[in-house]
């Protein structure tokens, strides 16, 4: 015996692909009677909706924190670039200075 749950889940999945299937037949009578709003209206949801995707994906860019490793800009002089007593790069590099 089928749980209730799943028999609401089956109508409600065969709602959404029959109201599918209606979306689709409007669309297409609208573009076979040469209607300017049957490419409008879904031109223009499809628009806000990507708009929307982009402006979600800014502001969480824009709000997430983060924090950072290393340490702040601008602490290594001359741009940052080395330090005197910082080790370098290359192991080979502390070996030579190692031994002069």
């Amino acid at each position: 015996m089928p749980d209730r749950v799943d028999e609401r889940s089956r109508i409600l999945g065969g709602l959404v692909c029959l109201a599918a299937v209606a979306g689709g037949a409007l669309f297409l009578y609208g573009v076979v009677i040469n209607s300017y709003w049957a490419l409008a209206i879904p031109v223009a949801a499809l628009l806000l909706f990507v708009l929307g995707l982009v402006f979600w994906i800014g502001w969480t860019i824009a709000t997430v924190q983060v924090e950072a490793e290393g340490e702040p800009l601008g602490s290594g002089g001359a741009g940052g670039a080395t330090r005197p007593d910082a080790p370098s790069e290359t192991p080979e590099a502390d070996r030579a200075e190692n031994e002069t």
